[in-house]
């Protein structure tokens, strides 16, 4: 079933891929970052004038490809949403975890 959607969202978005990785599997550009990690910049840019002409500076990435991930994250929020936030718990994780090293390993 699982692959079934996948064929049914890359019709949909082409250009759009899903690939496996340690996190599971996930959409991401065919040639190109995870959809979650343009759409984290997106939001990082917000309230900026151009957000797209931004991250399109940042990431050398064509600002249509920036757009099929926004139309993308448009479609399916919550699966790129649940992405970010992971993302966004494993870093505070390795901050508290360097902390803790830090402490332990101060005079």
């Amino acid at each position: 079933m699982i692959l079934i959607d996948e064929w049914f969202k890359m019709r949909r978005f082409p250009g759009i891929v899903s690939r496996d990785g340690p996190t599971g599997r996930r959409a991401g550009l065919a040639r190109g970052p995870d959809v979650w990690e343009i759409v984290r910049d997106l939001k990082r840019h917000s309230a900026e004038d151009d957000p797209v002409s931004l991250v399109a500076e940042e990431t050398g990435l064509a600002s249509e490809l920036i757009d099929l991930a926004a139309d993308y994250y448009a479609t399916f929020p919550g699966e790129i949403d649940d992405r970010i936030a992971a993302d966004a718990r494993a870093a505070e994780e390795l901050r508290a975890l360097a902390e803790r090293r830090e402490r332990r390993l101060s005079p």
